[in-house]
């Protein structure tokens, strides 16, 4: 890696790490890959009986950011291998009952199919599925699983940035029109979890996952007042000293990795340098608290305070796929604004 591209140094020695600890076969099968969902792994992690969909939707996102930054025949074969692994695991099918879960490989394959593989099988399943999950109930939006009665921003989000990407425009205003109206906090500007249409409840959890998702929904259909006000609003509230917060393990562990994602995606498209500002000093915090392993850097669920030291307890969350992944994902999304300046 060129000295002149630290960033981008550091992005590539965390895929490197998260490739070594985690990517490996499916049940054994010549061919295939997945990420073990914890490392060290338990048993149940080493044949990938733990079935964690969404995580390896991210992670195969995360490979297509590494592609982009660096290209090369290895790991475009890996990438093709890793789509086919998804189906695999998943008994054949592209999708399961969660909307944000096939939103999420939906998003992934849109940009595989922009590698020059053919993903149009995933993509129409996804895209079928996804209109399936539209109802008038409260006004619109998607519900957040099949036969549940709890619409959210963690499904509607990226089923707008998935519909808006693939050319239905109206879809997505619909999608992301529904969370303005019902999951927009007037006072803060941030982005509530989800609403329960049978009670009537909103759940007002802040989440950094549904920031994120709101921020790229509105920045696919050129809502830039909306984008600014969501962005400051992160800045305000949950990233302090300018690093984003971290949520714990689990499926947690990827909600700090997504508003970094879409923070950067931003950053270039506007006048201001806070999202700039979040992105770089969150790689930092997340780089220089990283802990050595034989593997490469290992990062903490939280990038404010510095990862363990090993070995790592057995609920440490360090542990998981989703917190790995997101810390690649933050220093993937920090190395596209390498020489962008505000």
């Amino acid at each position: 890696m060129s000295a002149d591209r630290p960033l981008a140094g550091r992005a590539a020695s965390a895929e490197r790490a998260l490739r070594e600890r985690h990517l490996r076969r499916v049940w054994g099968l010549p061919g295939t890959v997945l990420g073990r969902s914890g490392w060290p792994p338990a048993g149940r992690q080493r044949v990938h009986w733990n079935w964690n969909y969404w995580w390896q939707a991210h992670l195969l996102d995360t490979l297509v950011d590494a592609h982009v930054r660096d290209p090369s025949p290895d790991r475009l074969k890996l990438i093709e291998r890793f789509v086919a692994s998804v189906r695999l695991r998943n008994f054949g099918k592209w999708t399961n009952d969660y909307y944000d879960d096939i939103a999420w490989l939906g998003l992934a394959l849109q940009r595989v199919g922009h590698l020059g593989l053919d993903v149009r099988g995933g993509l129409e399943a996804i895209s079928s599925r996804l209109r399936e999950g539209w109802t008038e109930d409260a006004g619109g939006g998607i519900w957040w699983r099949v036969g549940d009665q709890f619409k959210n921003a963690p499904a509607n989000g990226p089923a707008a940035i998935f519909h808006a990407r693939e050319g239905s425009t109206q879809h997505a205003q619909g999608l992301t029109g529904w969370m303005t109206e019902r999951l927009v906090d007037p006072d803060t500007g941030l982005v509530w979890d989800g609403l329960r249409v049978d009670t009537g409840e909103l759940v007002k959890h802040i989440f950094t996952y549904c920031q994120g998702v709101y921020l790229g929904a509105c920045l696919e259909l050129s809502e830039m007042d909306r984008v600014e006000h969501t962005i400051h609003a992160v800045a305000e509230h949950v990233a302090p000293n300018g690093v984003i917060r971290g949520q714990g393990g689990g499926d947690g562990g990827l909600f700090a990795g997504i508003l970094a994602r879409y923070l950067a995606l931003a950053a270039p498209l506007l006048p201001s340098g806070v999202a700039r500002d979040i992105v770089i000093r969150s790689a930092e915090a997340c780089w220089s608290g990283a802990t050595e392993t034989p593997h490469g850097p290992l990062f903490s669920a939280d990038w404010a305070t510095p990862a363990p030291s090993l070995p790592l307890a057995p609920d440490a969350p360090e542990r998981d796929l989703s917190v790995q992944t997101s810390a690649w994902m933050l220093l993937e999304a920090a190395a596209t604004l390498e020489h962008t300046r505000h």
